[in-house]
């Protein structure tokens, strides 16, 4: 299905597709006059960007122990999608300036970029559903060792190993670049060789090629994004600025996505300028910085996401299969009780994942 095609809540990140794509359709379908007065103009144009200003710096000040985790990302999005609502709506009152040069071309623009980002969507749909699995992996441990069970015997630590063996081949696939799930949707609909093609950037189906590229994507959605020049400032009547601003947030949030989720070919290494006199500028930078320096901590630097659960997921199975590893049978008294604790842990890990994936594919 094509990207332009994007409708219904079963699609993943639905409210972002509709969104996007209502956008167009409104801007194509109604070239009616201006319905807002310059100085109204220019006051909701000043609160589109003290929305922008909140949202980042309420992210950017959040308690250290929520960032990067999934209800972190969940207010992301919602910031997201309020902020292009409210974009969507500034588009329709003025769209007879809109349909004039230049904000004809910066608003093609936008939406050239809104179609990569959904591309984005879809491999990180791909990559929610991965998590998953690995939930479901985690599950399997927790039957087997369920603190229910009076005694814990070696057939309940084999079958907790076998599902631990499982998770650690799975988790070490995608880092390698992919699992077997997301290149099997990914291959949906690929038969040309030109679809196939490294330099192919636009999906013509629901998910993406073996050769897409998450980093590349990025790039292609931030290439020749520059803030707009004074004299288009004044003869836009700073309308320039919001459409700078709405393709910044648009870009940036993929970047989150595709640092925190497991998608296809990673890579973090975007080059990333904004200038500061923008008033969100500030908090979207110093959010880039504290995610950039998240990659680089020795246990997150070879992660196939930044997402928190998963980092939670990795130290808890690494506990349990240390713990598995060196039990000795029938378990003494102590060593019983910190399989308990452990496994405690890991239910707790389960029941997030299990609270927060759906909400966010649906967001």
């Amino acid at each position: 299905m094509p990207a332009t095609d994007y409708q219904g809540s079963s699609v993943p990140f639905a409210s972002i597709g509709r969104s996007i794509l209502s956008i167009r359709r409104d801007q194509v379908h109604s070239m009616e006059g201006n319905l807002e007065s310059a100085s109204a103009q220019d006051q909701r144009l000043e609160a589109f960007q003290r929305m922008v200003t909140e949202n980042f710096h309420d992210l950017s000040s959040c308690n250290p122990d929520e960032f990067l985790s999934l209800s972190w990302i969940s207010r992301l999005l919602d910031g997201f999608l309020s902020c292009q609502e409210e974009f969507r709506a500034i588009l329709q009152s003025h769209r007879f300036q809109f349909a004039k040069p230049p904000l004809d071309r910066q608003t093609s623009e936008f939406f050239e970029r809104s179609v990569k980002a959904l591309d984005i969507c879809n491999a990180i749909r791909d990559g929610i559903e991965q998590v998953r699995q690995w939930r479901k992996q985690l599950e399997i441990v927790l039957s087997a060792l369920d603190s229910r069970q009076r005694t814990l015997g070696e057939g309940q630590f084999r079958r907790a190993k076998k599902a631990l063996t499982d998770l650690s081949i799975g988790m070490l696939e995608e880092k390698e670049g992919g699992s077997v799930l997301a290149q099997r949707n990914r291959s949906f609909g690929r038969n040309s060789s030109k679809e196939r093609s490294v330099g192919h950037f636009r999906s013509l189906s629901w998910s993406v090629s073996r050769s897409w590229s998450a980093a590349r994507q990025l790039q292609a959605i931030g290439n020749n994004l520059n803030a707009p020049r004074h004299n288009d400032v004044l003869a836009t009547g700073g309308l320039a600025v919001l459409v700078y601003t709405m393709n910044t947030v648009l870009l940036f949030v993929m970047w989150v996505l595709v640092a925190a989720i497991p998608c296809q070919d990673r890579g973090l290494q975007m080059h990333f300028s904004v200038p500061r006199n923008f008033s969100w500028a500030a908090a979207v930078l110093s959010l880039h910085e504290k995610i950039v320096e998240e990659s680089k901590k020795r246990d997150r630097r070879n992660s196939c996401g930044l997402l928190k659960e998963i980092h939670q997921i990795e130290k808890c199975a690494r506990h349990i299969t240390e713990l598995a590893d060196s039990v000795h049978l029938p378990l003494s008294v102590d060593k019983e009780k910190e399989v308990r604790q452990r496994v405690e842990e890991l239910g707790q890990v389960c029941e997030v994942l299990k609270d927060g994936l759906d909400p966010l594919e649906h967001q």
